[in-house]
């Protein structure tokens, strides 16, 4: 999958950068974690994002990749994935 000429698969750790509107102001929210799963193709396309909050309670995010609240995703770390989704995080 590619957003702005970067790859990024299922199992990497990425940080997404969203931009959100609260009345008149507008601020940019962060969020890191590992792709746990991708879905659909071309417009539709959808991405999982899962971390590890406080007091190790698990968070996950969906955002559409062609979002226009998506300010910028950077990817941090390549990790090899042997799997389409990985949901088996969700136990460990």
């Amino acid at each position: 999958m590619t957003f702005a000429n970067q790859k990024f698969n299922v199992g990497d750790l990425i940080h997404v950068q969203q931009t959100l509107k609260e009345g008149e102001k507008e601020r940019s929210q962060l969020f890191e974690g590992k792709i746990i799963a991708v879905r659909g193709r071309a417009p539709n396309t959808t991405f999982t994002v899962r971390k590890i909050g406080a007091d190790n309670i698990g968070v996950e995010r969906i955002f559409p990749l062609f979002s226009p609240t998506i300010a910028k995703i950077v990817l941090k770390k390549a990790m090899p994935g042997r799997r389409a989704k990985l949901y088996y995080l969700r136990k460990k």
